[in-house]
């Protein structure tokens, strides 16, 4: 089987299905973390603990081959210029806690 991530961009799982590759690592006897088990670095895992929401996120890292803060700071650019500023306020206080936004 191949991980999540992998999964999300070649199409074969959607983000709403990383529950289900939650249960298959805890009904495995695999000795893999589970941020390795889904295809991500334990800093994108942490961030995916923290708010689902940005799981969307680390696929585009992955997808794009960049790194999960690149690919954060340039959204947040984007969602400052939205029309959704509880959306703009965690990505700002994510980039603050990572010493990225002063």
């Amino acid at each position: 089987m191949s991980d999540f991530i992998t999964d999300c961009i070649n199409g074969d799982a959607l983000l709403s299905e990383v529950d289900n590759y939650i249960d298959i690592w805890h009904e495995s006897d695999t000795v893999m973390p589970i941020h390795e088990f889904l295809g991500m670095t334990k800093k994108e895992y942490a961030l995916f603990v923290e708010d689902e929401m940005y799981m969307a996120s680390i696929v585009t890292a992955h997808k794009e081959g960049k790194d999960i803060d690149t690919v954060i700071q340039s959204q947040f650019a984007m969602a400052a210029r939205s029309d959704n500023p509880a959306k703009a306020a965690r990505l700002e206080r994510w980039l603050k806690e990572e010493g990225l936004w002063d």
